[in-house]
């Protein structure tokens, strides 16, 4: 599935700017319609380390009221989230409509059939376990009338590699790198068989997978701008905004 992504995916830079801009402006639109109609959505973001994952948020919510979203930046858990089941950490941040309008994870649960599957964090028959309790878990949000955007941000190893060499080259940038970015780039293919079944069976009618062509980094956050913008248009055209429960 993934090596049919096409990476050479490029956009100008002139006319990036114009078109990013022209997005922004249908987001904070759209933001403001859901304010207006108590509507809430969840928005994930998963990918390749060095993927732009963090540039992409910040272009998506540049022109958003900043008091009608929220980013978290998800690492592994603490605390009380180590002695809960793993998806009570985000069932808890899923703050009701009339305070955040857009909720946003920089990871996510995806975790559990990713780094969880590939680093032997969980067993196989957890992490086989997870797609249902993922997709049961996307498809109650629905039928309470949150809508779900979520995006595969890929790049080529040869791209990633070329971002964690600028990044130990550049002083401001150097923290962004770690030991364990080497240590994962080393099971690549390991993580792509974990991304090619979590693709397959967690891209849902209920919530489906979008991949970005992530090499460009400009060419990712304008269709991701634009994706979101035709999702939340298309749904908040819908008065009820909720899912049917399909026939028996």
């Amino acid at each position: 599935m993934l090596e049919q992504v096409d990476l050479s995916c490029r956009i100008d830079k002139s006319e990036y700017r114009h078109a990013l801009l022209e997005e922004q402006l249908k987001l904070r639109e759209l933001a403001f319609r859901m304010y207006r109609q108590q509507r809430s959505a969840v928005i994930v973001y998963e990918g390749w380390d060095a993927g732009g994952k963090g540039g992409n948020i910040r272009r998506v919510t540049e022109k958003l009221d900043p008091r009608g979203y929220h980013v978290y930046q998800i690492a592994a858990p603490e605390g009380q989230d180590k002695t809960h089941h793993y998806l009570w950490r985000f069932w808890r941040r899923l703050l009701p409509p009339e305070e955040k309008q857009i909720i946003i994870f920089d990871r996510s649960w995806y975790g559990r059939i990713l780094v969880e599957r590939v680093e032997g964090f969980a067993t196989e028959p957890e992490w086989r376990r997870a797609y249902r309790e993922i997709n049961e878990f996307e498809r109650h949000l629905r039928q309470a009338g949150v809508i779900i955007v979520k995006f595969w941000v890929h790049i080529s190893p040869e791209e990633q590699l070329r971002r964690f060499e600028a990044r130990e080259e550049t002083p401001h940038k150097q923290w962004k790198l770690t030991d364990e970015d080497w240590r994962n780039r080393q099971q690549w293919d390991a993580y792509e068989e974990a991304v090619e079944e979590m693709l397959l069976r967690t891209s849902t009618v209920t919530a489906p997978w979008t991949v970005l062509e992530g090499n460009d980094k400009r060419f990712a956050r304008v269709r991701a701008a634009r994706h979101l913008a035709e999702t939340l248009a298309a749904h908040l055209d819908d008065p009820e905004g909720r899912l049917e429960e399909p026939p028996s």
